[in-house]
């Protein structure tokens, strides 16, 4: 069981420590700007980085639940594969919106486009399983066939 979840286990490892690294780059900011919890303004460059840590974190339930159900129902390397892309993508984002909010848009709509492929897969893959399991119907067998 462990080599069909490795590379999703690894992916969700380097999400964990990209959200620490966000998380501990607002810590920063708090100290540089003198601003303190609960305080969320202030300079535009703190709220800046508090913001793309804070999109970041919304995503990220999301992100982990779409690359654990594709990675299980259609292909581990391929949901691994796109999960990294998804957190490069973030990483990107997190440094574009840390310069500039303009900065973002590009990682942003990237990012989103990697979710919205990983919506596909997951979907693809579960109806495959129920499928072929419920209806007795090999999606894959019938499209070589």
């Amino acid at each position: 069981m462990l080599d069909q979840i490795h590379w999703l286990a690894a992916v969700t490892v380097l999400g964990v420590l990209e959200q620490a690294y966000f998380f501990l780059q607002v810590i920063y900011a708090r100290r540089l700007f003198g601003i303190s919890p609960p305080k969320i303004s202030g300079p535009p460059e703190f709220e800046r980085i508090f913001r793309a840590q804070v999109n970041s974190s919304e995503y990220f339930p999301i992100f982990l639940a779409l690359l654990w159900q594709a990675g299980l129902f259609f292909h581990q390397g391929l949901a691994a594969a796109l999960g990294l892309l998804y957190l490069c993508a973030r990483y990107c984002y997190f440094m574009g919106y840390k310069t500039s909010s303009s900065e973002r848009l590009a990682p942003m709509y990237f990012s989103a486009g990697v979710l919205w492929i990983l919506i596909a897969v997951s979907a693809l893959g579960i109806l495959h399983f129920f499928l072929s399991h419920y209806a007795g119907l090999n999606i894959l067998h019938l499209l070589t066939a």
